[in-house]
């Protein structure tokens, strides 16, 4: 059988690295940093069945895709627009005209461009109303006035 040596780990971290760049998210830095440190165990102790290299990889691995996961939800990034990816809950707050009746407790209002679903108490297409909620696609409101 070929001797597995420690470069090949670097080679593979690099290859993860490689990926990390064409991919979103950090998911393959962290094999990549789980590969260069294969390598470096290997390269101390080059007598290691690839057995337990590629056991030492997996837990290296999953140590640290799970750590980082950890301190991500521990420790969340800082943004000035918390809400952009939740279009939705941007609406939270803002008091809309009824583009439907509010009938047996559903209607409609228009936002911008779009037509979104409501929830709230009957009332007439003259109404304005208050986004009070959303729940997936549907807002909760409420009269104004």
């Amino acid at each position: 059988m070929a001797e597995f040596v420690f470069w090949y780990w670097w080679v593979l971290a690099f290859a993860f690295l490689i990926l990390e760049m064409l991919t979103p998210g950090f998911f393959f830095m962290w094999l990549a940093v789980s590969g260069l440190f294969t390598g470096l165990i290997v390269w101390l102790i080059p007598a290691l069945s690839l057995n337990i290299q590629v056991f030492v990889f997996s837990v290296l691995s999953v140590l640290a895709v799970t750590a980082w996961r950890y301190y991500g939800k521990k420790y969340p990034t800082e943004t000035d627009q918390p809400l952009l990816n939740k279009r939705g809950a941007q609406y939270i707050g803002r008091v809309f005209s009824l583009h439907e009746p509010i009938v047996n407790g559903q209607g409609k209002i228009k936002v911008d461009d779009s037509i979104w679903k409501v929830n709230g108490e009957d009332c007439d297409i003259s109404t304005k109303v208050k986004v009070t909620g959303i729940r997936g696609m549907v807002f909760d409101v409420e009269k104004v006035g």
